[in-house]
């Protein structure tokens, strides 16, 4: 008999992806995926189960299913449809603590893979250079996204500690940009100018959608020989992007505010919409974070397909050009480079001297 594994979050572009990627495994038989609503996408040949994790009824799909894989990808920073930021915080955090009561109770759960955030070191100006999966947060996160996320690893670490008959794997992703992201910061990087805090220019980190999937796929299987794949992990892209290069990349232009400034110009944004300006990106566009992701090739045995770097240009050609796109840019530049300079006076009179050939 092969694997059963069951996905949430399913209904969002990256679930789908997930889903649609794993049926391919020879060694799996069924792909459950769950949601609280019908994706618009296609799954493939998985079985779609239209449930809600943040109700008990989600034991019975587990039961009902044999499910023997769990993989969690329902934590997220972007609320589904109309849903606001208070069903966001029900759906990541008691949606969790529903999700690992049903896989206490499950005898035929054995592994379970959760999809986190390196947002749960927070972004504070006395942090380390680089964070590892060990590194303590200089302050804890207070809000938003980042909380839930410290909030969900908590009762997984419960969880692994009363059944420890049962693989866990904790995927911390950066960043998560490409062609198709939907993300708070994938939003800023939308707009058509950048606000920026003035004096500050963070690193910031990424990680490719295609890597997330791959990575996702690794975390659900037995480990192959020689890597280990329980445990927590940093999942990023190789170096870092400060955030005046992403800004030029883009060809968007920025626009340094004082803090309290940004703060007001954040609230307007989010109230119209456009962006989810939350307090907690505030913080990562002002102070930046970097991860260290040596655990993640020595031990996972996973490289990263795509750096930063490549990362942010696959979104970047996405988006379409900005209002100042870095080739017409560099084309301007090199064309006032080549217009003649204008003879400078001689003091005294006279005119310049004439330079030999050497």
């Amino acid at each position: 008999m092969g694997k059963v594994v069951l996905v949430t979050g399913v209904a969002r572009q990256l679930g789908g992806r997930f889903v649609r990627r794993i049926q391919r495994d020879p060694e799996v038989e069924r792909v459950i995926a769950v949601d609280a609503v019908p994706p618009g996408h296609h799954l493939g040949g998985a079985d779609f189960v239209q449930a809600d994790i943040r109700h008990p009824a989600i034991a019975r799909v587990l039961a009902e299913h044999n499910v023997d894989t769990v993989v969690h990808m329902d934590v997220t920073g972007t609320p589904l449809g109309s849903g606001g930021r208070a069903t966001l915080k029900e759906t990541n955090v008691i949606g969790t603590m529903q999700l690992l009561g049903a896989c206490q109770k499950s005898p035929s759960v054995k592994r379970l893979v959760v999809k986190s955030s390196t947002n749960v070191y927070g972004s504070a100006p006395r942090d380390p250079a680089v964070f590892t999966e060990t590194t303590p947060p200089k302050s804890l996160p207070s809000g938003g996204f980042a909380k839930d996320t410290v909030e969900v690893e908590g009762y997984v670490r419960g969880f692994a500690r009363r059944r420890p008959d049962v693989a866990v794997c904790v995927l911390r992703f950066a960043n998560i940009l490409g062609p198709s992201a939907d993300s708070p910061l994938a939003s800023y990087f939308s707009l058509p100018v950048l606000p920026t805090v003035l004096g500050y220019d963070p690193r910031l980190q990424f990680v490719h959608e295609d890597d997330v999937i791959e990575v996702l796929r690794i975390a659900s299987h037995e480990p192959e020989r020689g890597t280990l794949n329980s445990g927590t992990f940093n999942i990023a892209g190789d170096g870092v992007l400060l955030l005046s290069q992403c800004a030029r990349r883009l060809g968007r232009p920025t626009v340094p505010l004082l803090m309290p400034a940004v703060s007001w110009v954040g609230s307007m944004v989010r109230t119209l919409g456009v962006s989810d300006f939350s307090p907690e990106q505030l913080r990562l566009l002002t102070h930046g974070r970097v991860v260290s992701t040596n655990q993640m090739r020595e031990t996972l045995g996973y490289r990263a397909k795509y750096t930063t770097a490549e990362t942010f240009a696959d979104f970047a050609r996405s988006r379409g050009p900005g209002l100042l796109p870095p080739e017409a840019l560099a084309g301007a530049i090199d064309r006032i480079a080549a217009l003649p300079l204008p003879a400078l006076p001689v003091p005294g009179g006279g005119h310049p001297p004439k330079q030999s050939a050497n």
